[in-house]
C-alpha cells in the first residue's frame, strides 16, 4: 500500500509542479504532511540534503522521501514517478507542437502563471522560516542557530548585491549558510 501511495503521490507532485523546482517544494510538502511520511521538522532537513546534494531539489526529494517510507525500491518508485509526468509532457510537446510555445496566448498562460509561482515560493518559504525558528509564531524563538543563520544568509545577499551589484551565486550561499552553521551550532 505505501507503494501506491507513493507512486500516486509523487505524480501529483510531477503533474503539478509548474515553475521548476522550487514551484514543487509546497506541493511536495503538501503530499509528505498529507500522507503523515516525515515530520516537519524532518522535512525540511530533508529538503536541505535535497538543495545540498547535486542534481535537480525535486528529484532529490522525492527520492530521499521514497528511501525514508519505502526503503530502496521506495525510492526508485517515486523518482520515477516525479520525473514522469514531464517526460511524457515534453515528449508529446516536442513532437506536435513545435510552433505552439510562440503563440501569444501560450505566452500568456505561461506570463500568468509566474506570479503565482512566485508567490507559492514565497509563502512556503515564510511558512518553514516560522516552523522551523519560532516556537509560538513569531513570538519566542525556538532554534535562535537557524535564526541567526538565516539572518546572515539575507545580509550577505544584500552586502554582495550592493557591492557586486549581482545576485549572489546559490552556490556562495549554500558555502555561507555551511560555514555559519559550523560556527554557530559549534557555540
Amino acid at each position: 500500500m505505501i507503494y501506491l501511495d507513493l507512486f500516486l503521490g509523487f505524480l501529483k507532485v510531477g503533474l503539478f509542479s509548474f515553475g521548476g523546482a522550487y514551484g514543487a517544494i509546497p506541493v511536495i510538502r503538501e503530499v509528505v504532511m498529507e500522507n503523515g511520511w516525515v515530520a516537519e521538522s524532518k522535512f525540511a532537513y530533508l529538503l536541505a540534503i535535497s538543495e545540498s546534494t547535486p542534481g535537480p531539489i525535486m528529484v532529490n526529494t522525492a527520492t530521499y522521501i521514497g528511501n525514508e517510507v519505502g526503503g530502496i525500491l521506495g525510492s526508485v518508485l517515486a523518482t520515477f514517478t516525479v520525473c514522469l509526468p514531464a517526460f511524457i509532457i515534453i515528449l508529446v510537446l516536442s513532437m506536435i507542437l513545435k510552433n505552439f510555445l510562440k503563440s501569444p496566448y501560450v505566452q500568456g498562460v505561461l506570463n500568468g502563471i509566474k506570479p503565482c509561482i512566485i508567490g507559492i515560493i514565497l509563502a512556503t518559504g515564510l511558512h518553514m522560516i516560522i516552523e522551523n525558528a519560532f516556537a509560538e509564531g513569531l513570538s519566542i524563538p525556538k532554534n535562535w542557530q537557524s535564526f541567526v543563520i538565516m539572518a546572515v544568509i539575507i545580509i550577505a545577499m544584500f552586502i554582495y548585491k550592493k557591492l557586486k551589484e549581482k545576485a549572489i551565486s546559490p552556490i556562495m550561499l549554500i558555502a555561507v549558510a555551511a560555514v555559519s552553521g559550523i560556527v554557530i551550532y559549534a557555540i
